[in-house]
């Protein structure tokens, strides 16, 4: 008979004793370790002065709760677009929302107006008018970030242009500025 290459170890035959003593020492682990917990994170993001998002308790006004200065005659004002924000600084969101009536031919221009609610209102309503439906603009798109509104706007170069299909593309911005939405133009921002 052949003695085996590798002698016998003693820990390679397993007893009970074995099997408790590594059951103890994980037990023991396991105890250790919730016992050993890091404490609770206390960091916090601190505001910016540029940062100006709402709480997140404050729902921003309802834009469909909203009767709009539009004169649609039989056919509904419809919501094209909307967005929330801090815009004035007060610490509760404002909605802006860009509105036409529901032709159903054509391009209806749009309105652009900004929405904000009282504390204890049952309805939101219209404080600003960004884009004024009369002047005949169309907003392609528009977002409300860092307490500033910006748009593309789409109009006519003249009376020439059918109304279905604008020929000139302006950005523009607005912030709030002393009580009242100033509107300011990027450098060549304007293209046909």
């Amino acid at each position: 008979m052949q003695s085996p290459a590798v002698p016998e170890l003693a820990h390679t035959h397993t007893r009970p004793i074995h099997w408790v003593a590594t059951a103890t020492a994980v037990a023991g682990v396991v105890a250790l370790s919730s016992l050993m917990q890091p404490g609770a994170a206390t960091a916090a993001q601190t505001p910016t002065p540029e940062t100006k998002s709402a709480p997140v308790h404050m729902a921003p006004p309802d834009p469909a709760a909203v009767e709009f200065p539009l004169e649609c005659g039989p056919v509904d004002v419809v919501v094209k677009k909307h967005a929330a924000g801090d815009l004035d600084g007060d610490g509760r969101p404002e909605t802006v929302a860009a509105v036409h009536c529901d032709a159903s031919m054509g391009t209806p221009p749009d309105g652009m107006y900004v929405l904000t609610q009282a504390a204890g209102a049952d309805t939101p309503r219209v404080v600003a008018t960004l884009v004024d439906p009369e002047d005949r603009t169309n907003v392609d798109d528009f977002a409300v970030r860092d307490g500033e509104i910006t748009a593309a706007l789409l109009g006519y170069s003249s009376t020439d242009v059918p109304r279905c299909c604008p020929d000139v593309r302006e950005s523009a911005k607005w912030h709030w500025d002393n009580g009242v939405f100033t509107r300011s133009e990027p450098s060549g921002a304007r293209s046909v």
